[in-house]
């Protein structure tokens, strides 16, 4: 029998759907106040970006407006990854990417683009998207200030000071580089930035992350050195 924290009681039929009966009102409950968060969400302010930022791609240098792609809305994932990093890109946010592939042709669908921005170099992120097999939009920042303006590149001196840098300013970065998303949205010419989330706020586009909260160990990573002690690249798993 898989072993839990707590061994839950063996049950009866009967006594099993009375049991889960009384926690679905909870769920419920949870996906109520996640919806009202959500239009919360939708209802906060937005501030205008500046014009003039620049991306590299195999076919050249496009806009931030290209990067809509004829769509309203811009999700941009912030990769984590580096010039000095050699090929390979952040375990973690690997992790998430993966969750990426496949899903861009709906957000599409829903007039929004989905695209991946690090601070490598094109070809630093080629090597590594067909590596990993993924088919997701990823361009590189090198020589912009976007990750810099968006709080997701930093420098090894404002490091160094523990400037609060992450989280909308609210903790420590964890190096130069960081995770998080960025949300845009474009009226005509101008493009607005509406949303950013980052840390525990990126959860929810991990969807390995809620497969295993629906089972008896759930992510089961209280005893490990770290939580994500567990987790390789795709490719890396011994299994």
């Amino acid at each position: 029998m898989i072993e839990t924290k707590t061994q839950p009681a063996i049950v009866d039929r009967d006594e099993w759907l009375r049991a889960h009966r009384d926690h679905l009102n909870k769920e419920k409950a949870f996906t109520r106040e996640r919806e009202r968060i959500a239009a919360t969400r939708r209802d906060l302010p937005w501030t205008e970006m500046p014009a003039g930022y620049t991306f590299q791609t195999p076919d050249g240098p496009v806009s931030l407006a290209d990067l809509f792609d004829g769509r309203s809305q811009l999700v941009v994932y912030h990769f984590m990854f580096g010039t000095d990093w050699g090929n390979e890109g952040c375990p973690s946010c690997s992790f998430w990417a993966d969750n990426f592939n496949g899903i861009t042709a709906h957000l599409r669908a829903r007039d929004t683009a989905l695209v991946a921005v690090s601070s490598a170099t094109v070809n630093q992120i080629e090597t590594y998207r067909q590596r990993m097999g993924w088919d997701f939009r990823w361009v590189s920042c090198d020589g912009s200030s976007f990750n810099r303006d968006l709080g997701a590149t930093i420098t090894p001196e404002q490091v160094e000071a523990g400037e609060l840098t992450y989280n909308l300013g609210t903790s420590l970065p964890f190096g130069t580089e960081s995770a998080m998303i960025s949300v845009f949205a474009r009226d005509g010419d101008r493009i607005f930035l509406t949303f950013q989330a980052a840390a525990r706020g990126l959860d929810l586009l991990n969807g390995a992350y809620h497969y295993l909260d629906i089972t008896p160990k759930g992510r089961d990573e209280k005893d490990l050195p770290w939580p994500m002690a567990w987790l390789r690249r795709h490719d890396s798993y011994e299994e």
